[in-house]
Order: structure tokens, then sequence, then C-alpha cells
């Protein structure tokens, strides 16, 4: 597959289904996994170690509140990861935009817009990516 998109939460699943319409429609393949870098933090690791191995080229990780999904993932890997922010929390995802687009310098993610305009991006800009690289 060449898209992994990877949610920090199974209740984060229904702004997916913008990233599946797209790539879909595209006719590029994804998988999608379910890892928390907060609660599941070797697992996380484990799967952004993988990913390059198993033949992925792009990552959309997406989170909720504090989302340190996309830059833990991007610190285990070589490959473009873009992060969406999701409005989870009470603060209805700026504090998810901030975290990912404040990572430090060396960590670098492509951020997105909160919410499903987001994860929508996020699916065209992954294959941007591909399509220029092919």
């Amino acid at each position: 597959m060449e898209v992994s998109i990877v949610i920090g939460s199974k209740s984060d699943e229904k702004w997916v289904e913008r990233c599946k319409e797209v790539l879909d429609n595209e006719g590029i393949s994804y998988e999608v996994v379910v890892s928390s870098a907060h609660r599941e933090p070797e697992k996380t690791r484990e799967y952004a170690k993988s990913l390059k191995e198993r033949g992925v080229k792009v990552v959309i990780a997406m989170c909720g509140y504090s989302c340190a999904l996309p830059g833990f993932v991007a610190s285990y890997t070589d490959l473009p990861v873009i992060g969406v922010p999701l409005p989870t929390s009470p603060l209805k995802g700026i504090d998810s935009l901030l975290s990912i687009a404040e990572l430090p310098s060396g960590v670098p993610v492509a951020t997105m817009g909160i919410g499903l305009a987001g994860a929508k991006n996020a699916a065209l800009f992954a294959c941007k990516i591909l399509k220029n690289n092919r």
C-alpha cells in the first residue's frame, strides 16, 4: 500500500472516511491503523519503523487533544508525514493544530486544517506527493 492512515483512537475513524473517499477515487492503495503515541508508544514506534519496508510512501496521522502522533511517527521515519488535527477536545482542535504546527526543528510534518477539510486535504496532498514521485 502507498498510504498509511494512522489514528490515535478508534473514535477518530469518522474523519478517516474523507481520506478514504479521495484515495479510492484516485486509485491509491492505503491502510488504516489505530495506534496511540500516548497509550501505546512501543506499538506506535514499531509501526513507524516498519513503514518503509512495507512499501508505504506517505503517512497521514490524525489525532485530537495534544496530538503527538504525527511528530512521534515522523521521528521514526524519513517518509513524508501529514498531520491532521481533529476537533475532539474542548478547544475544538486548536490544541491539536498547534501541537502539529509547532513541532521542533528537525521533525518536519505537513500540517492540514482541522477536521473534515483537513482530512480531505491530507489525502489530496498525499496524492500530489505520490504522483510527483512516479
